[in-house]
């Protein structure tokens, strides 16, 4: 893995709570998108987030049934 790509993966798990976290993990989102690792529909719950810092994506992703994979890249579930 390349030094800018860890950098977001490291962007797309800042805890929720953390001034502007919101706004870095939609950063980070769309890096992945623009990589074509994630699909729209999860970006587009990353930019709703975005400017909700107490918000967890991945939490929202689970309620709305959506984004299996990308939840299970970025918490190590395979499953």
């Amino acid at each position: 893995m390349d030094e800018e790509t860890r950098h977001h993966w490291q962007l797309i798990r800042t805890p929720t709570g953390v001034a502007w976290s919101g706004r870095a993990r939609y950063a980070a989102a769309m890096y992945f998108y623009q990589k074509g690792e994630m699909s729209a529909e999860v970006l587009e719950v990353y930019r709703i987030c975005s400017r909700l810092d107490s918000e967890d994506p991945l939490s929202v992703l689970r309620r709305w049934n959506i984004g299996e994979e990308w939840i299970a890249r970025v918490t190590g579930d395979s499953a």
